[in-house]
């Protein structure tokens, strides 16, 4: 239980945002509480071993780092690295009649040039390919750095970008149009719009461009767009953090939960809930690491209308090894290093979506796989890398909440049956050849739908953004730092802030700035 009965500064929620703030402000000298619901740190950032008496640490919810400024990892002292991968991207597929595939090399131009001659046939695309994440790239840099500053205006963010023709294409008008300008082959736009919609259930010419601000925060990661392996698993992170906010004095207590919060806008009072009873804290200020459906709960206020669903399929693996591939020509250790495409095509995403918003399970699920083993092996005990194992983590795409919520296990199995029947069709072996077993004899795999997501994490109906993804710049209903809410000492530190979502620390920073009057 709290060491203390009043703080400066009550954190609810003790995810990577969270203790982004209570570092940051324990830091500057404030007494800081963290108050977490579960009985550990980490929220979806975590690591486990979720396949008994096998020791392989997965990063389980959240998979990848992109977002996270290299400015919170230098202001907080934090013991933690991400190493990229060598490759970008491999995407199976055929053409006349034989198997075949698109490898994109984060480094070796001339072999990804040769990669979209052998595919298409000419070096059009490629030259294509170039050109648009030479835009996407040029707003990276200009843009990125403004996510740890107060928010700019949208006029203000439009000037620092400079390009009017990748304003037009990312920021006024659906995706789907500067997709199908640039280029001509269907399996290169589908590779293209899968950025758009990890844990986005839209369509490429969607008007409400959830499409557009998706893709935004998928190509403008640490200025440059990489997505990289946290060393050591996701949990390594939120250990870090943890660790920073605990030296720089901040409490941290777990199996708490927080309840209500009663505020006049100047002090404010919680409630939480522990293992034996309920007690309050006293706090000048709250910073509120949840939903904004869930703030609402605590403050007593109008619930937000509801967001869209939660749309991911999120499945585990350990492999004895890795599989063999139908196309020859392709190295597995070099296809699963980056990006793995399954049914990704530009029309396959265009099907799976119809099918799902009909309320029908997408009959080729699209889905894509990482191996982080094979880029930070340390997440194996040594005997399993000895032995040659790997971890596959695969996120499957279209498959909303909305799907699961007739006949929730039924719905799981089917979806996990078929998408790994798609996986199955760009091999010369079943998957299921090459899973590795637990301590019980049973595969090491396993799913999580939008619905375990709810029930697990608290996130609104899956929703690993918790609510719909803002652009990057001030508007009428947003604060000074997009963390604001109508309560003076209430802060949103969550992935439902003005640029939140994803494993950034960001909204834990610019909530702490806010606080700090900064």
């Amino acid at each position: 239980m709290p060491g203390q009965d009043s703080y400066d500064a009550v954190i609810i929620g003790g995810g990577h945002n969270g203790l982004t703030a209570a570092a940051y402000l324990a830091r500057a000298g404030r007494s800081v509480l963290v108050l977490e619901r579960l009985d550990h740190t980490g929220g979806a950032a975590v690591s486990t071993r979720p396949f008994a008496g096998v020791d392989a640490r997965l990063s389980r919810y959240s998979y990848l780092v992109s977002l996270l400024p290299q400015k919170i990892v230098q202001d907080l002292g934090l013991r933690f690295e991400v190493r990229r991968r060598g490759v970008s991207s491999y995407t199976p597929a055929e053409r006349g009649g034989r198997a075949t595939g698109l490898l994109v090399h984060r480094a070796d131009r001339e072999r990804t040039r040769e990669a979209f001659a052998r595919l298409t046939g000419s070096d059009r695309e490629f030259a294509s390919w170039e050109r648009f994440y030479g835009m996407t790239a040029r707003v990276a840099e200009r843009v990125f750095p403004t996510l740890t500053q107060p928010l700019p205006t949208r006029t203000a963010l439009r000037e620092r970008v400079g390009d009017e023709t990748a304003w037009q294409a990312l920021f006024e008008q659906p995706l789907g149009i500067a997709v199908e300008n640039a280029f001509d082959d269907d399996l290169v736009r589908g590779v293209v719009l899968t950025d758009a919609l990890i844990g986005t259930f839209a369509d490429a010419h969607d008007e409400t461009l959830r499409q557009n601000r998706c893709f935004l925060y998928h190509v403008i990661g640490g200025g440059t767009g990489d997505w990289d392996v946290p060393v050591g698993g996701m949990g390594a992170l939120t250990d870090a953090l943890a660790g920073a906010a605990r030296t720089a004095g901040a409490e941290i207590v777990t199996g708490h939960e927080a309840v209500a919060v009663a505020t006049d806008g100047t002090r404010a009072e919680v409630t939480y809930r522990g293992p034996d009873r309920e007690g309050t804290v006293a706090a000048r200020q709250v910073l509120v690491n949840a939903s904004p459906q869930a703030l609402a709960g605590l403050v007593g206020d109008e619930p937000p209308s509801p967001g869209p669903e939660g749309a991911q399929l999120k499945v585990n693996m350990l492999l004895r090894r890795l599989p063999r591939l139908r196309d020859r020509d392709a190295d597995p250790r070099e296809a699963f290093a980056g990006t793995f495409h399954i049914a990704e095509g530009y029309g396959q995403l265009a099907a799976a979506y119809r099918q799902a918003a009909a309320g029908e399970p997408p009959s080729a699920p699209p889905s894509e796989i990482y191996c982080h083993s094979l880029t930070d092996p340390s997440i194996l005990g040594p005997e399993l890398v000895a032995q040659g194992y790997q971890t596959l983590t695969l996120f499957g795409l279209h498959t909303p909440a909305r799907l699961f919520e007739r006949d929730h296990d039924a719905v799981r199995d089917e979806l996990l049956k078929s998408t790994l029947e798609r996986l199955d069709a760009c091999l010369d072996e079943p998957i299921t050849d090459c899973l590795a077993t637990d301590a019980d004899g049973r595969p090491c795999i396993e799913a999580r739908t939008p619905l375990d997501l709810e029930r697990d994490l608290g996130l609104p109906r899956g929703n690993i953004f918790h609510r719909d993804l803002a652009f990057p710049y001030a508007t009428e209903e947003t604060g000074r730092w997009g963390v604001e809410t109508r309560h003076a000492n209430v802060l949103l530190c969550g992935a439902g802030a003005v640029r939140g979502g994803g494993v950034s620390g960001i909204p834990g920073h610019n909530a702490a700035m806010a606080a700090l009057g900064r």
